[in-house]
């Protein structure tokens, strides 16, 4: 007989919220006209664009947690990882054929997902915590003397350099145009991400335990420790610099405490749940709403017909963020469909 699964409301729900987070930062209406916190930094810097991803691969750790059991085993794993690196390939070529991309990107979202998820999980389930926090220990020091021995700036930095090496060079860009040439989830600035993810599985064991007031003191000291090191090396998403994992990291705790808290012990009902039991699901059909509507010419039409009334009346920013509200609810009902009929579509 397999050990029964717990399964947090909770989760599902923050799950769920971090992708809608990540559609209407992705989806805007016009990305010239973009409020600026919904903007990822251009470089240095945290904004909340910048906390949605960091926040997503915890949340990835903590289910990796929550979702061990009896029947959990390496192929198992392996074969999910696979699966999502798949899923990221192959919605990039549907990008690719569709909106005529210059170049071919091989990294992205769901490839960084699949093997944080493979190197978190097989973690989870073959070493002990002490081990698994070393691990964490020395990703965060070797990656940081890693980023001493290499310039940080934004065309000569080591990951890009990695990047260019492995994978050729990108023509992938921010959408402010200021990361021309480096892929931020590109290979080695992935290391980094599997310590995110580690600290999600360590503090899954956390919540289930109830062990609460650990998972204040894990905040504050991730949110302190972050600070620190952010004089030294800012905090910065393309490298995924240590700071970067421990401020976000301190961040997701709270989150995740708070939405325990919240849902799971006081019966707040868990808004986003609908999104975060298919949210693999919710993200690729979204990428391919993307690439119906840009690929075949209506996303501009639509969004001056449907949303240009705003802008004399609130302005182009306002317009802009109501085009990426109106696309995150159709997704969000649409995974809602699929809740109330009990299909949970496992990648």
């Amino acid at each position: 007989m397999s050990t029964p699964v717990a399964r947090y409301a909770s989760v599902d729900a923050l799950r769920g919220l971090t992708v809608a987070a990540m559609l209407l930062v992705n989806d805007a209406g016009d990305w010239g006209h973009v409020y600026a916190p919904l903007e990822h930094a251009a470089w240095n810097g945290c904004t909340f664009a910048d906390l949605i991803f960091p926040v997503f691969l915890f949340i990835v750790g903590v289910s990796i947690t929550l979702g061990l059991g009896a029947r959990t085993t390496t192929q198992a794993v392996l074969v999910r990882a696979l699966r999502l690196v798949a899923l990221g390939l192959v919605l990039h070529v549907v990008a690719h054929l569709a909106m005529g991309t210059a170049s071919f990107r091989v990294m992205g979202v769901l490839q960084r997902i699949g093997f944080c998820y493979a190197a978190a999980a097989l973690l989870a389930l073959h070493t002990s915590p002490r081990t698994q926090w070393a691990v964490f220990g020395a990703i965060l020091i070797g990656y940081a003397l890693l980023l001493f021995a290499a310039p940080m700036t934004k065309d000569a930095n080591l990951a890009s350099r990695l990047d260019t090496l492995l994978l050729g060079r990108h023509a992938y860009e921010f959408d402010t145009g200021s990361g021309r040439g480096h892929d931020p989830e590109g290979i080695l600035s992935t290391v980094p991400a599997l310590a995110t993810t580690l600290l999600g599985v360590r503090c899954g064991a956390w919540l289930q335990r109830g062990a609460r007031r650990t998972m204040i003191a894990a905040s504050l000291a991730a949110l302190a420790l972050g600070a620190l090191a952010a004089v030294v090396q800012p905090f910065n998403k393309q490298l995924w610099t240590p700071a970067y994992v421990l401020w976000t990291g301190g961040i997701a705790i709270a989150v995740l405490l708070l939405a325990h808290e919240l849902v799971d012990r006081r019966g707040v009902p868990a808004i986003g749940r609908s999104l975060g039991i298919n949210a693999i699901t919710a993200y690729a059909l979204a990428w391919l709403a993307v690439c119906a509507l840009e690929g075949g010419g209506w996303g501009a039409p639509l969004y001056r017909t449907g949303f240009g009334w705003i802008v004399p009346r609130f302005g182009p920013e306002a317009a802009s963020l109501a085009y990426a509200l109106a696309f995150v609810a159709l997704v969000w009902a649409a995974m809602g469909r699929l809740a109330r009929r009990g299909v949970r579509i496992r990648i």
